[in-house]
């Protein structure tokens, strides 16, 4: 009988070993593993360092925004934090919300008075 249990163990531990070296091929396969395997792991807009635990912070930016664009040299893709990730998918939120120009951009004068045109001229009155 206890051979039987035991062969039962080692076939349960055999199947959990092949599970997990398929799990870990799979994932090899996937464009973040390569990617990690491709680039050093630095986020390519702040330069922060990544390593250990910290690693997974660290995600794969599509430059074109297409996920299915992934080539083998990795051409389309930067390894950046996740607050860098997010901070570039809100930049291209903003520029649809925004339009062209953007926030902040000189527009024109928004104001028609200003209090202190004459300020010069009575200055000169005073001397």
């Amino acid at each position: 009988m206890t051979t039987d249990n035991n062969q039962t163990k080692t076939d349960g531990s055999e199947k959990i070993i092949a599970e997990v070296k398929h799990q870990r091929e799979l994932r090899e396969k996937t464009y973040r593993e390569r990617a990690l395997k491709l680039f050093p792991h630095v986020c390519a807009k702040c330069s922060r360092e990544f390593t250990g635990k910290k690693l997974r912070e660290l995600t794969v930016h599509h430059r074109d925004h297409d996920h299915d664009n992934n080539p083998p040299d990795g051409s389309n893709w930067e390894l950046l934090c996740i607050y860098c990730h997010d901070n570039e998918h809100s930049r291209n939120l903003d520029a649809q919300w925004y339009g062209p120009e953007g926030p902040g951009v000189d527009q024109g004068p928004s104001l028609t008075h200003n209090p202190f045109a004459s300020l010069g001229a009575l200055l000169k009155n005073k001397k």
